[in-house]
């Protein structure tokens, strides 16, 4: 029998060796997008942050492309077929440094290029995915609308025949990415149901008006996206695509990179409130020390390393072919209110200094109040799991 004497002192930044389960290939993956968002990204965050934007979009989209991040779950079309825990790994380390960033390559991958993958023709992915995947092409996804957000099925988008084409009408809200995409997969009310379109975004009537004011999400570009009579001819319909079900599954695919996300920006305002407590002096001494700061750490510990056990648990199931989308929505809920919590305790740590830019928290915690609404609001992800455990449901 082993002697627990004999073993080593628990690393402060992963308390319960979660990493030490990786393999080999994860663990290159992880060290790589590590290494890329120390260098390119850290540095400039803030001041993006600051701004309200990403300055370059466009090239930033082809270092992600380069990076190799872009639809790295898929497989095929200059996609990586990287596994599900290798994907949530690049999650993490991205959002360690910004939910915008993380929600960038999200939006792209799990979203716009999932939804070509799963429902699109040939042409369509031969046409679109290998371009996005390099970062060459920027895409979007058009589900939500001003009046449409935790019910997408009473959307009002409509895609109506004429001849051998659609002509689409309607209005998106929220969008990520929109106002800088060439491409967009827009989601659409039709007699047959709701479709997915493949919309370029230089097509006649399709416009984006970029949102300003916000206070979360700065480093990110969301957009409105309005269709004033878009004419596409009959094969811009993603024929694969049928009823709600279809841009739901790709939101799952994009919530299961939202766990992974969370566990970054909670490591990292953990992280930062452990530096700053030990550096940090008042009465003669380290806050460190003090009896309540210990606690606060002590609670940020256990949070950031129980939601990064459920992290790498979803991931093990999917890639087994095992993970039911109510189990993704367990790993939004806890994983982001466990990330919420940790942001808080780490700007109490700081003090004053924790309202500035020139320390992390408060930028995550601020962006963790986006996480927690889109892609399934806290609200609707506790109803489903409501109704996975009881078997009754409390949408309708």
């Amino acid at each position: 029998m082993s002697d627990p004497r004999k073993a080593a002192a628990p690393d402060p930044d992963d308390f319960l060796d979660v990493d030490g389960s990786l393999s080999a290939e994860e663990r290159d993956i992880r060290d790589t997008v590590r290494g890329f968002a120390a260098r390119e990204l850290l540095p400039d965050v803030a001041d993006w942050f600051d701004a309200g934007t990403i300055p370059e979009p466009r090239a930033l989209a082809k270092s992600f492309g380069d990076l190799g991040v872009f639809g790295m779950h898929l497989d095929g079309y200059g996609c990586a077929g990287a596994s599900a825990v290798a994907y949530g790994l690049a999650c993490r380390e991205l959002e360690a440094v910004d939910s915008g960033l993380r929600s960038f390559v999200s939006v792209q991958g799990s979203l716009a290029m999932t939804a070509i993958h799963k429902f699109g023709s040939e042409e369509q992915k031969n046409a679109w995915l290998p371009r996005m995947a390099a970062g060459e092409l920027i895409g979007c996804f058009g589900l939500t609308e001003p009046d449409s957000g935790s019910d997408p099925g009473s959307m009002r988008t409509r895609a109506r025949r004429d001849g051998s084409d659609w002509v689409l009408d309607g209005t998106k809200m929220w969008i990520t990415n929109g106002s800088i995409a060439d491409v967009a997969v827009v989601w659409a009310t039709t007699e047959e149901g709701i479709r997915g379109f493949v919309v370029p975004t230089d097509a006649p009537g399709f416009s984006a008006n970029t949102v300003h004011g916000k206070l979360s999400l700065r480093a990110s570009v969301t957009s409105e996206l309005v269709l004033d009579g878009v004419r596409l001819p009959a094969d811009a319909l993603l024929p694969g695509s049928s009823g709600l079900g279809s841009p739901l599954s790709c939101l799952n695919e994009a919530r299961y990179g939202i766990v992974w996300g969370a566990v970054g920006a909670a490591r990292a305002c953990y992280r930062a409130a452990l530096d700053y407590a030990a550096t940090r002096e008042q009465f003669g001494r380290p806050i460190a020390g003090f009896q309540l700061t210990q606690r606060k750490l002590a609670d940020m510990v256990v949070d950031v390393n129980q939601a990064a056990l459920t992290a790498l648990q979803l991931g093990r199931l999917k890639d087994a072919g095992r993970c039911h989308h109510t189990q993704v929505s367990f790993g939004k809920f806890a994983c982001v209110a466990a990330a919420q919590r940790v942001a808080r305790e780490a700007r109490s740590i700081h003090g004053a200094n924790g309202i500035t830019l020139e320390y992390p928290v408060l930028r995550h915690m601020l962006n963790l109040e986006t996480v927690a609404t889109y892609e399934g609001t806290e609200e609707i992800h506790a109803l489903s799991l409501g109704h996975a455990v009881t078997g009754i449901s409390a949408f309708r």
